[in-house]
């Protein structure tokens, strides 16, 4: 595999493009290799790997299934689950625009759960692209059987969006989910049935947000009341790798994809945050054992490197008694 190959999981939205369907076989994990369930055993199976896509894109299409090689590849014999919300392509899609995001990883809870492989692992590794990142988290803070160990995220928008990019001309799907995002963003019509707007969050505008918001607010433990569950899940992940995109302009703003605040020019680190100084999900918990990586990766939104997808996988995934040394783990964080 050369260096310069990249993998194109979607362009998002102004490059949208409806995915190819490729059939159930893909919709279906191809490795059914059992997991012992036992942490004690002397088993060098890979944990499986979750992957969830992001806005526009489907559980079927080409790109995502090259995500699901590469990580065969670098650890064979792992079990690849794609997140769906529908069977069918084409619904799958429509999902990741409209419908509820609580009832959404509610659903991806009990299937899960229910999966004869992934229920009896000691644990599961995954990646969130895009939107599947915070989507991912939320599963993890709400439900979190199976358990995850490793979560690697690409320009993820952890800490809300102000603003999408045009949709394509020809995507009346895109377009149509973006007129409702900036027209009645906090309507309780929208906040139940529009994905983007659940995340939608507005530094100028935080009252609003914090009485509104379905999904964004309750998962980072924004509103007065706190889940100590959120924190103390998240708290035990063994890493939560977080890639941003440095010429990233389909995210606004892309350092959302680090917790950052952005208001204006004025950009907070989150280790300058309250919600890393109070812990309100855990993340200075896992951040002082070495757990929470910042790292960054060039070009636009989901246009990532199978270098770069190669080396995550090699670092953060693989056996379940795999040891990832910290000392030797780089944060790109100023």
């Amino acid at each position: 595999m050369t260096t310069n190959k990249m993998t194109f999981l979607y362009k998002l939205p102004v490059f949208l493009t409806l995915a190819s369907t490729l059939g159930s076989a893909l919709a279906n994990p191809t490795n059914s290799k059992p997991i012992s369930s036992n942490p004690d055993d002397e088993d060098d199976t890979p944990l499986p790997v979750v992957i969830w896509h992001g806005l526009g894109d489907t559980f079927s299409a080409d790109g995502l299934q090259s995500v699901g090689a590469l990580v065969e590849k670098v650890n064979p014999g792992t079990l690849v689950y794609y997140v769906r919300l529908d069977e069918s392509p084409s619904n799958d899609r429509t999902a990741t625009f409209y419908g509820n995001v609580t009832e959404q990883i509610a659903k991806v809870c009990d299937d899960l759960a229910a999966h004869p492989i992934l229920s009896t692992a000691p644990a599961i590794d995954a990646i969130g692209f895009s939107q599947g990142g915070q989507f991912l988290r939320g599963y993890i803070e709400r439900c979190n059987f199976p358990p995850v160990r490793s979560l690697v995220t690409f320009g993820s928008q952890h800490n809300g969006i102000v603003d999408y990019k045009a949709c394509s001309a020809a995507d009346w799907l895109c377009k149509g989910a973006m007129a409702l995002l900036h027209g009645n963003t906090w309507s309780s019509w929208v906040q139940s049935r529009l994905v983007p707007a659940q995340y939608f969050r507005d530094p100028m505008d935080l009252d609003s947000y914090l009485e509104y918001s379905n999904f964004l607010a309750d998962i980072n433990n924004e509103r007065e009341i706190k889940n100590e569950t959120y924190a103390k899940n998240i708290a035990k992940l063994e890493n939560f790798v977080m890639y941003i995109f440095e010429n990233d302009t389909t995210v606004i703003p892309k350092e959302t994809g680090w917790f950052e605040e952005v208001n204006g020019t004025e950009i907070t680190p989150l280790r300058a945050r309250q919600l890393y100084s109070e812990d309100w999900i855990g993340l200075r918990a896992l951040d002082r054992k070495g757990g929470l990586q910042f790292k960054t990766t060039p070009g636009e939104h989901m246009r990532i490197s199978d270098d770069i997808l190669e080396e995550s996988i090699g670092e953060f995934f693989g056996p379940f008694k795999k040891a990832v040394p910290k000392d030797d783990q780089e944060s790109d964080e100023l």
